[in-house]
């Protein structure tokens, strides 16, 4: 088994989401424990990931693991969780992996600065103390023991289709193609979503 290079990973994940954070450090470690358990990253659909939130650990888990949201094999959930399962449809085996609560909460210091920093209230000096605590708990949860952070589960195979290419239908009312199952009808007229939306008010 190749060793895992957190550090490399890491570098990868911030190429792609453009910065370091504690979340994107979060789906570092998952991606670790997915790579390690199930295998190599995905090339085409053989690796399917269900991911329960679209935090910034999404961004990580897309660079390192080759489930991408345009590949079809990246599902995404609104539960607004920390959860995580993916399916290698190769050897059907399926795994799930949570964040325990004590690895997302910051001390209140941290969270204070996230809200001023946020609305545009904080000073430079403020920014600035922000960022090293925002780095420092990256950090931490980088290096953290994988049992304090994560609860990982293999669970019974889940079956799931393959991504679907559909035709396009042109919109009647703004005349731009559209995925067939997204079209809406309307008095014989076939609509895109925003076109239809607007003819319903």
């Amino acid at each position: 088994m190749t060793p895992i290079d957190t550090e490399s990973m890491l570098k990868t994940a911030i190429r792609f989401h453009g910065h370091q954070c504690p979340g994107l450090a979060m789906g570092v470690r998952v991606s670790e424990v997915m790579l390690r358990e199930l295998g190599k990253p995905a090339k085409d659909e053989e690796l399917v990931a269900i991911v329960e939130n679209n935090s910034c650990g999404v961004d990580a888990i897309q660079a390192l693991t080759g489930c991408t949201f345009a590949k079809g094999n990246l599902i995404f959930k609104d539960f607004g969780k920390f959860v995580y399962t993916f399916v290698n449809r190769e050897n059907q085996r399926s795994l799930r992996i949570s964040i325990k609560n004590e690895a997302v909460i910051t001390d209140p210091r941290h969270s204070d600065l996230f809200a001023r920093v946020a609305e545009k209230r904080a000073t430079q000096e403020e920014i600035d103390e922000f960022k090293r605590l925002h780095i420092g708990k990256s950090e931490e949860i980088l290096r953290s023991p994988e049992e304090e952070i994560l609860v990982i589960e293999e669970v019974a195979p889940i079956v799931l289709p393959m991504a679907h290419i559909h035709e396009s239908i042109c919109c009647d009312r703004c005349n731009e193609p559209v995925m067939e199952s997204r079209i809406r009808l309307l008095r014989g007229g076939q609509y895109c979503i925003p076109c239809y939306e607007a003819l319903m008010k």
